[in-house]
């Protein structure tokens, strides 16, 4: 199987609205930043791969009729929608293009467009059927909970547990959100940048859910990524510093393939993420993510999440991403820096979010990441995605040089 590296990522600046723009003149502008990034064009294109969830934009099918304008006309092209990891997946199918041979060159382009569509809505029809299914296996009300609160209500109920079990505290919360606003602040595709942002202005912010407050949420954003992947050949022709994919994997849990046992697992526990992990640390021959991972990209909307996924990942123990987090070890001059972007909690275009974390964790490997460059040198990433039913889990390795002893 050959290699495949990442050459070129582009974004534009997130925002609450882009009426300025329609679909495809919004995403134009991450993919001419991809091809810039690159110094490739739309005649180097083989094939696309699209991504966006059906109906959050308050329309299906946009692909079809952005393809022309974006200079796409008449190329190969597949949709991939899976809630949340929609980006992840949608890089990882791009991947598996050149990977197989189907196609030197591909072109990945996720966004997300919410001021246009009811994204609210879409994902009540998405979930509640399947949550009145569990209904009948429900033997208490954390369901109810979930289903009736939407997404902030299944945030809120994963991060009670997540509290209770690792001595989290509303301080750690408002300390996330502190480190990665401010990061954002150094990010310019950033959609929220809050320079002087304190624990104090965290904590003050009313309660939604408990414990989650509106402080720990993040924003809706329109915006787009777009990624371009390559051959390793191809790769050191055309890019100075390329990102190779060393190792992916994806998974989903229960709810979704076990509906009964579903309602008695522990929300925080997240098994899929473990085992996406453990997959895609053993295809990149990582033996000890803690001591080889130099920055991760977490997927974190809510100001909990990034201390939970941090301890899944096997980037630190269980019950020390708290500790880890007051200590600085993730913030970008830390030992492991992590989301140096900002963050979901900075930046939500729920289409491309899942991209943007495998994007700049593959700008960290290149140098092109700008004021928001961890200090360090970064030759091994981890970026993670999290969505379907809350319980679908993406992950990806980036390093700096190919996978020693794979394909050319």
């Amino acid at each position: 199987m050959p290699q495949v590296a990442i050459v070129g990522v582009g974004q534009n600046k997130h925002r609450a609205k882009r009426r300025d723009v329609n679909i495809p003149e919004m995403i134009s502008e991450a993919v001419e930043n991809a091809f810039k990034n690159s110094c490739l064009g739309p005649d180097d294109v083989d094939a696309v791969v699209f991504g966006n969830m059906h109906t959050f934009g308050g329309l299906n099918q946009p692909e079809l009729w952005s393809g022309p304008m974006l200079g796409l006309a008449d190329k190969p092209m597949m949709r991939i929608a899976t809630g949340g990891t929609t980006g992840a997946t949608t890089a990882a199918a791009a991947y598996y293009h050149v990977a197989s041979g189907l196609a030197k060159t591909v072109l990945a382009i996720a966004y997300e467009k919410q001021s246009d569509g009811q994204t609210q809505t879409a994902l009540v029809s998405i979930a509640m059927p399947e949550g009145l299914f569990m209904l009948r296996h429900q033997p208490y009300g954390g369901i109810e909970v979930m289903q009736a609160g939407g997404s902030v209500g299944a945030a809120a109920y994963q991060a009670q547990s997540y509290m209770q079990h690792s001595g989290a505290t509303e301080e750690h919360l408002c300390l996330h959100v502190v480190k990665n606003r401010r990061n954002a602040c150094k990010n310019p595709y950033a959609h929220l940048q809050v320079p002087n942002i304190t624990v104090e202005d965290v904590m003050q912010t009313p309660l939604i859910a408990s414990p989650i407050r509106y402080g720990f949420t993040c924003p809706a954003s329109d915006g787009a990524c777009a990624m371009i992947y390559t051959t390793a050949a191809k790769a050191k022709k055309v890019c100075d510093q390329p990102a190779f994919v060393l190792g992916l994997a994806s998974c989903a849990t229960d709810p979704a393939l076990n509906p009964a046992g579903a309602t008695l697992s522990d929300p925080a526990e997240q098994l899929a993420c473990k085992l996406a992990a453990k997959w895609a640390y053993e295809r990149a021959g990582i033996e000890n993510p803690a001591k080889e991972i130099d920055l991760a990209e977490i997927y974190d909307p809510f100001a909990h999440q990034e201390m939970m996924w941090s301890e899944r990942l096997g980037l630190f123990p269980e019950g020390k991403g708290p500790e880890m987090l007051k200590k600085g070890v993730t913030q970008m001059d830390g030992d492991l820096p992590i989301n140096c972007s900002g963050g979901v909690i900075s930046t939500n275009a729920i289409g491309a979010t899942a991209m943007i974390r495998v994007g700049e964790a593959a700008l960290q490997i290149m140098g092109k990441a700008g004021e928001h460059q961890a200090p360090k040198k970064i030759k091994k990433t981890v970026s993670h995605g999290w969505g379907g039913l809350f319980q679908f889990v993406s992950v990806t390795v980036l390093g700096s040089e190919p996978k020693k002893g794979a394909g050319k």
